[in-house]
């Protein structure tokens, strides 16, 4: 076994997006492609001998071959000691918590999160810091700006191992621990929340389904759910790993878990649903006949947030990213706890989590975490809400609705416009960014300007300053209209636009949210110009 050393040219297009590199897995089969964004992350990260490495990923569809280009080229660069979840697997709240659990140097997460798999679909990966987070910007940054230098990277020349054997293999000199992925997470999810209330709800005929959509989190949640919490077997469906995801869209809304939520409206619906996606750090919530949104169920597990052990005393603040509802912020305001406003991008959480500013945060996009690791986490929330039920007896639906009573209705939805022409969506954003500034104190149908901006965030800890994070236009009563460009799609653009109200009257709350919502979208679509320019008549997904 020798190390060699591969000449290699740069490929142009591998600068990180808001969680890592996506591309289709035929782009990352190229020769030399995958292997120069390792060598990069070497590269620009040293010292792999000094502590452990974390490697996994979601199982999707070259996650193995992948993974053993990995070990190479880490042992080729002097790496001694890797974790890495059995049969290369690891769902990314699980590696955040063992990169942190091990005091490792970082962690290759191998992940297009809730995009789609197979030989023709999606695959990505990302480093994380040693904090267990995704890395932020100066780090993406330098792993880009090595990318477009590199003219070698270094390999053993060595045969593959088997990833499936728990214990220890060796490539080269450099161990190689396999671990089992599931114990040390239900672990910590233990330590968390009251495991025997909610095994007391399941056996007072508590009825759930959990749509592990054939991803990630499919053994996670048989070994949570049914094992240690007492939920009948068939809780969990569509809980084996797929490559392919069973040809699914691993992506827990409405439109990709439709027979999840069908079920939950239809008339033998259970008390509880949940999904997650493809590499668990996302979650969608939903009651019998009733769906949570993301912002929503954010809000409400800080308002019941004592309710669990875990986190009975500690709060210290919360944090949710620009386009995400101000549901939060109500709560906030009236538990005394500040709220944060960040980019879109689990990283930027993670400044204000190491420095204990905030214990709790979220995403619109369906993802909720805390401080227990540094990424979003599909199971933990699903866990979250099976506390609060079990504490308080009451349905989705009541819980949601006494909340709304007690803080008023944030409105909201997100219209996704996928796979854009990359240079309408520019243009879009770039003419929206141009008349900002003559927006404010103009009447847009029923609602006056107050203000238009493009979201510039000043980190609060490092001092680090992050531009063009979105277009805001906010109205005189508190609504808001916001335009982004999505970093996590594989070709085009995905323009997203998100509409808020805010209603604080409880005799307005049972309305259909497009509906109450309607002027605002009319509005949107065309001070924008969505349709001519971008020559779509409606968005492809609405959550």
């Amino acid at each position: 076994m020798s190390v060699e050393t591969i000449a290699s040219q740069p490929f142009q297009d591998q600068k990180p997006g808001t969680s890592g590199l996506r591309k289709k897995v035929k782009v990352f089969e190229k020769p030399h492609y995958l292997e120069n964004f390792v060598q990069c992350i070497f590269d620009t990260q040293p010292d792999y001998n000094q502590a452990p490495l974390v490697v996994g990923g979601d199982g999707r569809y070259y996650n193995r071959p992948a993974i053993q280009i990995i070990l190479r080229i880490a042992a080729a660069n002097g790496c001694m000691h890797v974790v890495l979840g059995q049969g290369g697997i690891l769902s990314t709240p699980a590696a955040s918590h063992l990169i942190r659990k091990h005091n490792a140097r970082g962690g290759i997460i191998l992940s297009a999160s809730h995009n789609p798999g197979g030989p023709d679909e999606d695959f990505g990966i990302k480093f994380n810091t040693p904090n267990g987070g995704p890395a932020p910007e100066k780090v993406t940054e330098a792993i880009y700006t090595a990318s477009q230098h590199i003219h070698r990277y270094h390999i053993l020349d060595t045969p593959d191992i088997d990833l499936d054997q728990p214990g220890v293999a060796l490539v080269g000199d450099m161990r190689v621990e396999i671990v089992n992925p599931v114990s040390d997470y239900a672990d910590l999810m233990e330590q968390l929340f009251d495991f025997d209330q909610i095994r007391t709800l399941f056996q007072s005929g508590f009825r759930m389904r959990f749509d592990a959509m054939h991803a990630v989190t499919g053994p996670y949640a048989h070994e949570i759910l049914e094992h240690r919490l007492g939920a009948p077997a068939g809780t969990v469906v569509n809980g084996v790993p797929l490559e392919d995801f069973g040809h699914g869209h691993p992506d827990p809304n409405l439109v990709y878990a439709k027979e999840l939520a069908d079920y939950l409206f239809g008339p033998d619906a259970p008390d509880f649903g949940a999904a997650s996606d493809g590499d668990g750090d996302r979650n969608m919530v939903l009651g019998r006949h009733f769906f949570v949104t993301p912002s929503d169920s954010l809000a409400v597990i800080l308002a019941n947030a004592a309710l669990a052990p875990g986190y009975r005393t500690r709060v210290t603040g919360v944090a949710r990213s620009m386009p995400t509802s101000q549901a939060a912020d109500r709560v906030a305001a009236k538990l005394g706890l500040h709220c944060y406003e960040t980019p879109t991008g689990w990283k930027f959480f993670g400044n204000l989590l190491d420095a204990n500013k905030i214990t709790l945060c979220g995403e619109e996009s369906f993802g909720t975490g805390s401080d227990h690791v540094r990424e979003k986490d599909g199971l933990w929330a699903v866990l979250f809400w099976l506390n609060i039920l079990a504490a308080r007896r009451q349905s989705v639906a009541e819980i949601v609705r006494e909340h709304w009573r007690i803080y008023g209705r944030n409105y909201y939805t997100r219209h996704d416009y996928e796979a854009v022409n990359s240079d309408a969506a520019n243009g879009l954003v770039n003419a929206l960014r141009a008349a900002s500034a003559t927006l404010p104190g103009q009447r847009l149908g029923s609602y006056t300007v107050d203000y238009a901006d493009d979201f510039r965030y000043l980190d609060p800890i490092d001092d680090s300053v992050s531009d063009k994070q979105g277009i805001r236009i906010g109205f005189k009563d508190g609504s808001r209209i916001v335009y982004r460009l999505s970093g996590t799609g594989t070709e085009g653009a995905t323009l997203r636009v998100y509409i808020e109200a805010y209603e604080p009257d409880p005799a307005r709350h049972e309305q259909d949210t497009q509906q109450a919502l309607a002027d605002l979208i009319q509005i949107a679509g065309s001070l924008a110009g969505i349709r001519e320019r971008t020559g779509r008549d409606a968005p492809t997904v609405i959550t």
